[in-house]
């Protein structure tokens, strides 16, 4: 195809370049003639000279643009490819999330749970230290009763003891004295 395709092209050109020759040769080179001689012979230049940058580069050129059709192409898979594994991680990161915010959806609701259970338990701790608090300071208070009683008691003796001493002063006499004092004296006597 290529070949047939620079063949057409090369007689093209050479039909078209015959046809000027024969154009400028029936003037005798004067007049209109000359101006289309002038054009046809900068056309011929113009085309030999597309012509054989064609045969020259018209390979390397094919073979950039084919080259750079490749490496767009294989450009444009990569890219692909990167965007699905993007999206991928995508997924998958959003689903971490979704994960993570369920665990701290449970982990809150864990803390609330456990903080109602802590309160309940501080109560009860305090309701069982204010009833031995109580039990305590009832046992205290019965104590210190006992220990009031009996020391009222003690002072009650101690001032029976003493009202009986002033009383037995007033009443008892000298002789009264010395018959007790004889008495005692008898008795320890006898006694030993």
């Amino acid at each position: 195809m290529k070949k047939t395709i620079s063949s057409i092209f090369a007689i093209f050109i050479l039909l078209v370049a015959v046809g000027f020759a024969f154009a400028a040769e029936a003037e005798g080179g004067h007049g209109a003639a000359s101006l289309w001689k002038g054009l046809g012979l900068k056309t011929f230049n113009f085309v030999v000279l597309v012509g054989l940058l064609w045969w020259l580069l018209a390979g390397k050129i094919k073979e950039f643009f084919s080259g750079r059709r490749v490496e767009i192409k294989e450009t444009l898979e990569k890219a692909v490819e990167r965007k699905s594994e993007a999206e991928k991680k995508y997924r998958e990161y959003s689903e971490k999330l979704d994960k993570a915010s369920l665990e701290i959806d449970g982990i809150f609701e864990m803390i609330k749970a456990q903080g109602v259970t802590e309160k309940q338990k501080i109560i009860e701790d305090a309701e069982k230290t204010a009833i031995k608090m109580k039990e305590d300071a009832g046992a205290r208070i019965e104590q210190e009763m006992k220990k009031a009683t009996e020391q009222l008691k003690a002072q009650a003796v101690e001032l029976s003891v003493q009202m009986a001493e002033e009383i037995l002063k007033r009443s008892i006499t000298k002789d009264d004295h010395k018959a007790m004092v004889e008495d005692y004296i008898n008795k320890v006597v006898i006694r030993n």
